[in-house]
């Protein structure tokens, strides 16, 4: 038997199911918010990825050289080249532009509970508009996706890159130092962050201040002891939020996302369901543009795990609806198969999702086969039915069954 590869997954039918549900559910939202979708190639050239994430990002993708000598690579995620292609083609559009898209990724990393080398994303970007209410519109589409999906238990915070980088500075760490410093203050791993800080000429007060900055996490109050640029523009995002009928939402000082390229905020999403790998969306403000050729133009956007939210509404319980056969029509003889394709094709032509007997099964085998497959009636057709011109229909929930003429039968299942 050939297997398929390490890190990646088939599903079912059940499994497509949900999983169309949700997206579904995600794109209705998305459009409700006036964002409308876009798509990209599954590969790109490699330059666009080291462009935006560094050469050490070949080590953790799939990228190759194609046959004509060019280096490819399978998308690790969506924002790049969403970016791409603004800069190609849609720099026209009336801006702000508001994008989503929905597609597969792929990175060459261990595969462990809700990660796989082959995963989905969801995602959104609010192109060229950079102010509160832009960030505050991209955080609310964000949690109105989550909230839609019926994900009970998750919470969403939100920082300001600017206010580390500030206090980085006032304690006079150069701009090329602060990525290192913040990339370990983003994974909570103080004891690598420490010392770089010590290394970039800080104090232990300024340190310990930088620390305490990462761990303060509240309500909007928490802002109130700050000054600064970057605050002010934090309150004002919180305060469009509220405006948004968002009230549980929390600012962490200590959100950093760990990328070179953020500009000012920054947001997570945690559904604690998850344990440790708790993070199901992310995302900020940023500018990437002038690094694939373009003008500089800043924009907000996040993308969603959408394999890790399915795991935690999975965890919680949530079934979504199945979408199961309404009619499965039976032949009773040989001499009445042609009859039940006719009533089968009038049927899926009116819009009924229909199945029929193909295995030339008896009568009891049919019963049990519809169902196995969820089929709400069967549809029988006779020879002493076909005499009146109609069908038999049984209700396979209640055992109730009833004469139903052709003509009607469409309506009647559609009642």
């Amino acid at each position: 038997m050939i297997q398929r590869p390490r890190g990646t997954r088939d599903f079912t039918p059940q499994e497509m199911e949900t999983r169309r549900y949700l997206e579904s559910l995600f794109r209705l939202v998305a459009e409700t918010h006036g964002f409308r979708e876009i798509a990209t190639p599954i590969f790109e050239h490699a330059e666009l990825f080291t462009l935006k994430s560094g050469p050490n990002i070949l080590d953790e993708i799939y990228a190759f050289e194609d046959k004509g000598g060019r280096q490819i690579a399978l998308r690790p995620e969506l924002t790049a080249p969403a970016m791409r292609f603004f800069v190609n083609d849609l720099t026209n559009y009336p801006r702000p532009l508001k994008v989503f898209y929905f597609g597969q990724c792929f990175r060459y990393e261990r595969p462990q509970s809700g990660r796989y080398r082959e995963f989905f994303q969801f995602g959104a970007e609010l192109i060229g508009a950079p102010n509160p209410e832009s960030d505050a519109e991209v955080i609310g589409l964000a949690a109105a996706m989550i909230t839609r999906s019926g994900l009970g238990n998750f919470s969403i915070r939100v920082g300001h890159i600017g206010i580390l980088r500030s206090k980085l500075s006032e304690g006079g760490v150069k701009s090329e130092s602060a990525p290192a410093i913040l990339q370990k203050l983003d994974k909570k791993v103080y004891d690598e962050a420490v010392p770089l800080m010590q290394q970039a000429g800080m104090s232990d007060g300024a340190i310990e201040d930088v620390v305490a900055l990462t761990k303060t996490i509240g309500g909007i109050d928490v802002l109130q002891s700050l000054t600064g640029e970057p605050r002010d523009y934090l309150m004002e995002v919180f305060q469009v939020l509220q405006s948004y009928g968002l009230k549980d939402v929390k600012v962490d000082l200590g959100v950093v996302r760990g990328l070179d390229y953020y500009t000012g905020i920054v947001f997570e999403v945690d559904a604690p369901m998850l344990g440790a790998e708790k993070q199901v969306c992310g995302g900020g403000s940023y500018s990437l543009t002038e690094l694939f050729g373009g003008e500089k133009t800043f924009s907000t956007g996040f993308a969603i795990g959408f394999d890790r939210i399915l795991l935690a509404l999975e965890r919680e319980g949530m079934k979504a609806p199945q979408k199961n056969v309404i009619a499965y029509v039976v032949p009773v003889s040989e001499t009445m198969r042609l009859a039940a394709f006719k009533i089968t094709a009038d049927l899926r032509s009116n819009g009924i999702s229909t199945d029929v007997d193909l295995m030339r099964r008896n009568l009891g085998k049919n019963f049990k086969y519809a169902d196995a497959i969820g089929a709400k009636f069967v549809i029988i057709v006779g020879e002493k039915e076909a005499a009146q011109d109609s069908v038999t229909v049984r209700d396979l929930k209640t055992g109730e069954q009833r004469l139903v003429r052709r003509s009607d039968l469409s309506q009647v299942l559609k009642e």
